[in-house]
């Protein structure tokens, strides 16, 4: 799976908005909500890492393979940040940006789960 593939499956997943921020941080960032659970850095020389939030257990799983390390400020949240999403097996990484996206619409209220999937 590239970046581009990833950044398809991380737009499609339900009520998901994105948005860029501005310089100097260059982020495409993924939220549910007001609640983020991925970005991409869009501007060299860190172009197309992309960062996520993981269990504490697979924290400590992840963090310790090549080309996967604390994400930058986040890494006390269990953000970790691939360097290459190619290297990762699609269907792994499938799994633990769900279960980013799961995370993040879970520390929604229900009254703002409830307007995101009803339209209320």
């Amino acid at each position: 799976m590239n970046h581009t593939q990833l950044k398809k499956f991380c737009g499609d997943l339900p009520a998901v908005t994105s948005h860029l921020a501005l310089p100097p941080s260059n982020i495409l960032v993924y939220s549910i909500g007001e609640k983020n659970f991925a970005w991409f850095k869009t501007s060299d020389p860190e172009k197309w890492r992309f960062s996520f939030r993981v269990s504490p257990e697979r924290f400590i799983e992840l963090t310790d393979m090549p080309g996967i390390k604390p994400a930058r400020y986040m890494a006390r949240f269990h953000w970790i940040t691939i360097v290459d999403v190619r290297m990762m097996p699609e269907e792994y990484l499938k799994e633990l940006v769900q279960w980013a996206y799961e995370k993040a619409l879970a520390g929604l209220s229900v009254k703002r789960r409830k307007a995101l999937f009803d339209g209320t």
